[in-house]
C-alpha cells in the first residue's frame, strides 16, 4: 500500500494524541505489559510515521508500564534454508563465515515491520541477545523482560515470551492478524504433540571478540495459527478486546488466556 493510498482511505491523519486516545479508548492501561505487533500501513496516513506510533504506544502504558517488541533477524537464519530467495549453494558458507556478528544494540530487524524498527533504536529501549529471535523491552519491566533470554528454544520458557506471561501481559495486534502473534510459539513448546528438532548456529559477540553460538530449537509452525484465533476468541469469551486504532482494526489480548487455549489445543489438532 503506497502513501497515496493511506491519505486516501482517511479523512484526517493520525497524530501521536489521536492514536494515544484511540489505544486507550481499545482498553491499553498505564502499567500494562504490552507485547505489540504492528503494520504501519494498516493505520492510514501517520503523521510522523513509525515514530508517532512509538511516542503513542509509550503514551498509552506510562512509565510505569512496559512495552515489548519483537526485534527477529532472519538473516541470521540457517542460510541453506532460505527460500524468498534461496541463494546459490555456494554462497551458504560464504554467508556463515562472513557475515557480521549479531549486535542487541545495532542490529537491524528483518521483516518485522517499521514501528518495531523505530522501537528497536529508541535510546532506551534494551533488547535481548538472541540472535535470530530477540524482543527489544521499554519501561518499568524492560530489562527483566530481556534479561537471560535463552540460545536453545528461543521462544520457549526462558525466552521473554514466557516473561510476559508471568507478568500477566497482553498482545496487541495492531492491523495485524493471529498469523504475527508469536506468543503462539510459547505454546507450541508447553504442547505435548510430536515436534521436529533443529540446529542452528549464529555469530555473537562475546567479550568484543566474533564467537559462533550453537543452538537447537523445535520446528515452529504457523500455518494454523489464524485457525487457532478464531477459535480461541469463540471459545474464551471476554479475552479479546477489538475496536479501532487510526484505520486499524486492533485486537488486546490476553496473552496468558491465549496461550493455556492454544496448549490444548495444539494437542487437540495436531496429532
Amino acid at each position: 500500500m503506497g502513501e497515496r493510498d493511506a491519505v486516501d482511505r482517511v479523512d484526517e491523519p493520525a497524530t501521536t494524541e489521536t492514536l494515544t486516545d484511540d489505544l486507550r479508548g481499545l482498553g491499553v492501561r498505564p502499567g500494562d505489559t504490552l507485547l505489540v505487533h504492528s503494520s504501519l500501513s494498516a493505520l492510514g496516513w501517520v503523521c510522523g510515521d513509525a515514530q508517532a506510533v512509538v511516542d503513542a504506544l509509550r503514551e498509552a502504558v506510562t512509565d510505569t508500564g512496559t512495552l515489548v517488541m519483537p526485534a527477529h533477524t532472519g538473516q541470521y537464519t540457517d542460510p541453506e534454508m532460505w527460500s524468498n530467495p534461496p541463494v546459490p549453494d555456494d554462497w551458504v558458507e560464504t554467508v556463515r563465515a562472513e557475515r557480521p556478528p549479531f549486535r542487541p544494540e545495532s542490529t537491524p530487524t528483518r521483516g518485522m515491520g517499521a514501528v518495531a524498527e523505530c522501537f528497536r533504536g529508541y535510546p532506551d529501549t534494551v533488547r535481548s541477545r538472541h540472535p535470530t529471535v530477540s524482543f527489544a523491552a521499554r519501561g518499568a519491566g524492560a530489562e527483566a523482560v530481556v534479561a537471560d533470554h535463552a540460545y536453545d528454544e528461543g521462544l520457549g520458557e526462558k525466552s521473554p515470551l514466557a516473561e510476559v506471561y508471568d507478568r500477566d501481559g497482553r498482545v496487541l495486534l495492531l492491523g495485524t492478524g493471529y498469523d504475527t502473534n508469536t506468543s503462539i510459539h510459547l505454546a507450541e513448546y508447553r504442547a505435548d504433540f510430536p515436534k521436529a528438532r533443529t540446529t542452528n548456529d549464529a555469530p555473537v559477540l562475546d567479550d568484543g571478540e566474533r564467537v559462533r553460538v550453537e543452538y537447537e530449537d523445535i520446528e515452529t509452525d504457523t500455518s494454523d495459527f489464524e485457525e487457532l484465533g478464531a477459535a480461541f476468541e469463540e471459545g474464551v469469551p471476554g479475552a479479546v478486546e477489538r475496536g479501532t486504532v487510526g484505520a486499524a482494526d486492533a485486537r488486546l489480548v490476553d496473552q496468558p488466556a491465549l496461550v493455556d487455549f492454544a496448549v490444548e489445543w495444539f494437542e487437540d489438532n495436531r496429532g
